[in-house]
């Protein structure tokens, strides 16, 4: 079983990681009755053992007689500001992690990506590769880095993206996968724009494949739930969707809701790297299938169900509700509409006991209402997990490279041009060591060629793929 390193940057990245690692032992649980150290396990988690009198940890490796002693989590945690993480080893998670893991310092970033990039880079350069290379070590076959962090903040967006930089100079065989939190236009981050810009080219040219998360998006879906309990229904509390500060010390947050939200995506996601199924689907096998063109490795993605009801069990008919919903912009992560764009490519990654009929005749039925580029209209990928989520009998990841992207970009786009025309807070990046004017000029200039990239797609429908300029087809 390969095994993959979760890497958390900053306050968003940490609160998401903390859902994550949560949510992830209690699917566990439920399956592995018997507390014993499975391959499943392994992929996310390490069995260790204390030699007595030494203190020294050994890995107690996966057997079938190997009973759990203590799981430490395949992860990497790092904050400029050390209150997240503070809390998290206070809290019941304070076991699955220890103080070799952790990379803290005080005064923060002051949400300048200049900042995070440039100084806490080069300062924590060494530490970083430090915990990066010894974590891996612990990996008997090291499959992917999932990175998650946000964009807007400055030790998200600047730290973040200079780990993917490190991740892909030391590991550059290993699939990088990225988890970015893109900022609502009403963001009190007054240069959150910047931040984002100066991210995105750092992403684009990085990493392997990228799931923008809008959190807009989920602040919509969250309200949503809510609409539902005002009309009286009772939203089933025992989901991994369900809001829970169960990780963190101290009372539930508002954004608990939305951090279980983008940790169900992860869950879905490795849910096949992870259990058993009929139609395991690689993690690698989502680049290989859904990147036709190395720069436009942006996915969008959507979630289903978002919640069920207490007193209401699905029925069989809500399989084929399950899988529209997929396709509506109300489950989606980006406040985006893919039916109304193109497609390149699509997975479907279903969990629970659905057959593989049932997928085929849904796409089936929903195809025709897709628009798919003319050279890879038969462009599904299938994946295929027995173990369902916890409170769920079926629940459905579909993930699209679809050019309705190009629309949060554009977005981005404009908020950093209206400032960047005043040249408003420039200073405070260009007053950091080594943060030129180019490094914005330069940064627009590569989010403005990604979004052109989308635009010539959509332009160039019907044409094939050899025919299409200036676009690099992944080999």
């Amino acid at each position: 079983m390969a095994q993959s390193v979760v890497v958390q940057v900053g306050q968003c990245g940490n609160q998401i990681g903390c859902r994550f690692w949560d949510l992830a032992l209690r699917e566990h649980a439920a399956v592995n009755k018997k507390g014993i150290y499975d391959e499943a396990l392994s992929s996310f988690f390490r069995n260790v053992d204390t030699r007595p009198g030494t203190g020294e940890e050994v890995d107690i490796p996966v057997d079938s007689r190997s009973t759990i002693r203590s799981l430490k989590a395949r992860a990497v945690l790092i904050d400029m500001e050390e209150g997240v993480v503070n809390e998290l080893l206070q809290g019941p998670l304070r076991d699955v992690f220890d103080q070799k893991q952790l990379i803290t310092d005080v005064s923060g970033s002051g949400n300048n990506w200049a900042v995070g990039n440039k100084v806490y880079g080069a300062q924590f350069r060494e530490k970083i590769l430090e915990r990066l290379r010894v974590t891996a070590e612990h990996c008997d076959s090291l499959q992917c880095f999932f990175l998650i962090h946000s964009m807007g903040g400055g030790t998200g967006s600047g730290l973040g993206t200079f780990v993917l930089r490190l991740l892909e100079d030391e590991f550059p065989d290993v699939h990088r996968f990225v988890m970015a939190l893109y900022p609502s236009a009403e963001d009190d981050v007054v240069t959150s724009p910047y931040n984002s810009v100066l991210a995105m080219r750092e992403l684009t040219e990085h990493a392997d494949c990228v799931l923008p998360i809008e959190n807009q998006a989920l602040v919509d879906i969250v309200n949503k739930i809510n609409h539902a309990a005002a009309l009286g229904k009772s939203v089933r509390s025992q989901t991994t969707l369900s809001s829970s500060h169960g990780c963190l010390k101290g009372q539930e947050k508002p954004f608990d809701t939305m951090n279980n939200i983008v940790a169900n995506l992860m869950l879905n996601m490795t849910s096949s790297s992870r259990f058993e199924g009929s139609l395991n689907v690689d993690l690698n096998e989502i680049t290989m299938n859904l990147v036709p063109f190395p720069r436009l490795h942006y996915l969008v993605s959507s979630l289903t169900p978002l919640y069920a009801l207490a007193d209401v069990a699905l029925p069989p008919r809500r399989l084929d509700q399950m899988f529209s919903d997929a396709f509506s912009k109300e489950n989606q992560l980006l406040r985006v509409d893919p039916r109304r764009s193109l497609y390149l490519a699509c997975a479907l990654m279903v969990r629970g006991n659905v057959q593989l009929s049932d997928v085929r005749r849904n796409i089936e039925r929903l195809k025709p209402s897709l628009h798919f580029v003319d050279w890879n209209e038969e462009g599904w990928k299938t994946g295929l997990c027995s173990v369902p989520p916890v409170g769920y009998p079926h629940s459905l990841l579909a993930l699209a490279n679809n050019t309705c992207v190009k629309h949060t970009f554009a977005d981005i786009q404009e908020r950093f041009a209206r400032l960047y025309r005043r040249k408003a807070h420039l200073h405070h990046y260009t007053d950091v060591e080594g943060m030129e004017l180019s490094c914005f000029t330069e940064a627009a200039s590569s989010l403005a060629s990604v979004i052109e990239e989308y635009n010539q797609l959509d332009r160039n429908k019907g044409q094939l793929a050899g025919d299409i300029p200036r676009l690099t087809i992944a080999t």
